[in-house]
């Protein structure tokens, strides 16, 4: 059997062609199809509702993004996270921003929330180091189903939210 080698594409090209489409993002340079369903869309909504009524509360200049990549210099690697919390004020400093919804600054970012789907193992492992290696000080995964490895969530499998901060 003959397996195919994935075709490699570069940030710059993923953001050119896929930019604007929320189903795909891109690690060390191979397009991955986050598959998002239904529920995983509706548990995201309900936790970015969520989120902005605190801000509002808070009166902070932060914002959740509908449509935002976080791009990790120096690498072919663009996260495409279900829900980030930006601090308007920081933006300033944002090389792309102001062409694009591109953010590579992790002083930027208050809050990233994922919601596990299919690719877990980013999820928990990849995308935590990536996260914290940026500097974003919080990271959720939001574990609706139960799907993540039992040395992520235990055993038995079940539902799970895990906070983790990422910077002191």
């Amino acid at each position: 059997m003959v397996q195919s080698i994935p075709q490699l594409i570069t940030v710059d090209e993923f953001i050119n062609r896929y930019g604007d489409d929320n189903r795909y993002e891109l690690i060390d340079g191979e397009l991955i199809d986050m598959e998002p369903t239904g529920p995983h869309e509706q548990v995201a909504a309900f936790i970015g509702r969520k989120l902005n009524v605190e801000i509002d509360r808070q009166d902070t200049a932060y914002f959740i993004p509908h449509r935002c990549l976080i791009k990790l210099l120096g690498t072919q690697t663009a996260f495409r996270p279900d829900v980030m919390v930006l601090d308007q004020a920081r933006l300033v400093n944002e090389p792309l921003w102001q062409q694009e919804p591109v953010i590579t600054l992790g002083a930027s970012i208050k809050l990233v929330v994922e919601v596990v789907s299919t690719n877990w193992q980013n999820d928990y492992a990849r995308k935590a180091e990536d996260y914290a290696t940026l500097g974003i000080p919080e990271y959720w995964i939001v574990d609706y189903l139960g799907v993540g490895g039992r040395e992520y969530i235990g055993k038995p499998k079940q539902p799970t939210i895990t906070i983790r901060h990422l910077r002191k």
